[in-house]
C-alpha cells in the first residue's frame, strides 16, 4: 500500500525571524516564487486608507542600488513576469523564473521588499494610475455594490470595510514620507513568509534566503487587531443610482465567520451547495436557469483573520431587481427551513475533493497555496488532512451552519444601476 506524503514542505523559521516554505518538485525546470509581508489594505493608517495599495504599485520602482529601468530589465532579460498583490492582510510579489535564474530573481525581490527607494516621479506616475482606477471603480456598478456592502457589514473604520484601494482624496494626498513610513512601521522580518515551489534543491533556496533576507534587522511590526465584526440585527436595502449603466448589480450578504472557526468546513460546503457547485449552486439553478432572469448569480464566503463576509451576488436588468432580491430570500428561507439534502451534501463534498489536485497542478498554485497555509497556521499536512475534514461535515453540521449564518430579516443588501432610491421595495 502506498502512503501519500501530500506535499510535505520544508518550513524553515530564519534567525531575522523570517519564514519560508519549500517545495521541491522535478515536473519543469522552473521554480515559483511568492514573497509575503503582512502589510495588506488591513493596517493602513486611519485618514490614509489606499497607503498599501500605492505603496503595492511603487515598490518595484527602484531600490537603494538599482532604478526601475534596471529592475525591469533584469526580469525582462530572464523572461520573468512580477505580479504584486494586496489583500486584506497581505503584501505579496509572485513570479516564476527558470531553475537557473532563481539566486538572481529571488535576490532581486528581496531587494524590492526591504530597501524600495520609491522615487518621487515614479510615485507621482503611479498614483495617476491610482486614481485613474479608482475612478473606473466608481463608474462600475457591481465594484460600487460590493464597496457598498462591505462598508455596511465592516462600519465605523473597521480594516474589512475601507476600500483597499483608497479614495482620491486620500490617495492624492499620500506623500512619499507617508510610504516611506508605513515600510517602516509593517515591513519587518517576523511579518515576512516566503514560499519557494519548483526545481531547486531545498538546501539551495534557504542559503540563497539566509544570504537575502538574514541580515535584515528591523524591529517587529505591531501586531494588528481585528475588531469584531458586529452582526446586523435588522434588513437594510441601499440604493446606489447610476442611471447611465444598463445593468444592475446587487450585493447581498452577511457578516459569516473566521478562517479558524470549527465551522469552518461545514461552511465551505454549505456555501458550495448555496451557490458555488455546477451552475452556481442552487442560487444558480433557480434564478439564472429556471427563472431567467439574472446575468450572473452566486455566493461566496470570505473567511479571514476576523469574521469575514458570506456574499451573495447578482447582476440583473433593471426590471428584475425586486424579483431577484425575492428569489434570493426564498432560497435562503428554504434552505435554513429545509435543509441542504445529503445527495447535494456528497456531491459537493466529492466536488471539492476531487478539485484538489487540479487546483495543486502547478509551482505557482502550490506557492499560493502553502502561503495561505503558513498565514492562517493550518499545519504543513493540510492537503492530506482537508479530505478527512470535509468528508468529516456531517449533513447536521453543515444545515445547523446555515442556520447560524443565513437570515433574510437581517441581509444587508446594496444595488447599484439604473435603478430609482425608491424603486427597490
Amino acid at each position: 500500500m502506498v502512503v501519500s506524503r501530500g506535499l510535505s514542505p520544508e518550513r524553515r523559521a530564519l534567525d531575522s525571524g523570517a519564514v519560508f516554505l519549500v517545495k521541491e518538485t522535478r515536473t519543469t525546470p522552473a521554480v515559483s516564487i511568492g514573497v509575503a509581508m503582512r502589510a495588506g489594505s488591513a493596517s493602513d493608517p486611519a485618514g490614509r486608507e489606499g497607503t498599501a495599495w500605492l505603496l503595492s504599485r511603487v515598490i518595484d520602482r527602484g531600490t537603494l542600488t538599482k532604478s526601475a529601468s534596471q529592475i525591469a530589465e533584469a526580469l525582462d532579460d530572464r523572461g520573468v513576469t512580477l505580479s504584486i498583490s494586496v489583500t486584506r492582510h497581505l503584501l505579496t510579489m509572485a513570479c516564476t523564473c527558470l531553475a537557473e535564474d532563481f539566486d538572481v530573481v529571488f535576490a532581486l525581490l528581496g531587494e524590492m521588499m526591504t530597501s524600495p527607494s520609491l522615487p518621487e516621479d515614479e510615485i507621482a506616475i503611479r498614483k495617476g494610475e491610482v486614481v485613474t482606477a479608482i475612478r473606473q471603480d466608481e463608474d462600475n456598478p457591481a465594484i460600487r455594490a460590493n464597496d457598498g456592502l462591505m462598508s455596511r457589514l465592516f462600519p465605523d473604520g473597521h480594516p474589512y470595510g475601507r476600500r483597499t484601494k483608497g479614495s482620491i482624496e486620500f490617495v492624492t494626498n499620500l506623500t512619499r514620507d507617508d510610504l516611506l513610513s508605513h515600510h517602516r512601521a509593517h515591513f519587518s522580518p517576523s511579518g515576512l513568509i516566503g514560499v519557494v515551489v519548483g526545481d531547486v534543491p531545498s538546501r539551495r533556496v534557504l542559503d540563497v534566503a539566509n544570504q537575502v533576507f538574514g541580515a535584515w534587522t528591523r524591529p517587529p511590526a505591531q501586531a494588528l487587531s481585528i475588531p469584531p465584526a458586529r452582526r446586523a440585527t435588522e434588513r437594510t436595502t441601499t440604493i446606489v443610482p447610476m442611471m447611465n449603466k444598463a445593468q444592475t448589480d446587487i450585493a447581498y450578504g452577511f457578516t459569516a465567520i473566521k478562517r479558524r472557526d470549527p465551522d469552518y468546513h461545514a461552511a465551505w460546503l454549505m456555501n458550495n451547495v448555496f451557490g458555488q457547485y455546477a451552475i452556481g449552486g442552487r442560487l444558480g439553478d433557480s434564478i439564472r436557469e429556471r427563472q431567467g432572469m439574472a446575468y450572473y448569480v452566486s455566493s461566496s464566503l470570505d473567511a479571514n483573520v476576523g469574521e469575514g463576509p458570506l456574499t451573495i451576488r447578482a447582476g440583473v436588468s433593471p426590471a428584475n431587481v425586486d424579483r431577484a432580491i425575492a428569489s434570493i430570500d426564498e432560497e435562503i428561507a428554504r434552505l435554513v427551513r429545509d435543509g441542504i439534502t445529503a445527495k447535494e451534501l456528497e456531491e459537493s463534498r466529492r466536488f471539492l475533493i476531487g478539485s484538489m489536485p487540479r487546483a495543486l497542478e502547478t509551482n505557482a498554485s502550490i506557492a499560493n497555496f502553502l502561503q495561505q497555509v503558513e498565514f492562517f497556521d493550518l499545519g504543513l499536512d493540510y492537503d492530506l488532512q482537508l479530505p478527512d475534514r470535509l468528508r468529516a461535515v456531517t449533513l447536521d453540521a453543515a444545515n445547523a451552519v446555515a442556520r447560524r449564518l443565513l437570515d433574510a430579516a437581517r441581509a444587508t443588501i446594496v444595488v447599484a444601476g439604473p435603478v430609482q432610491r425608491d424603486a427597490v421595495k
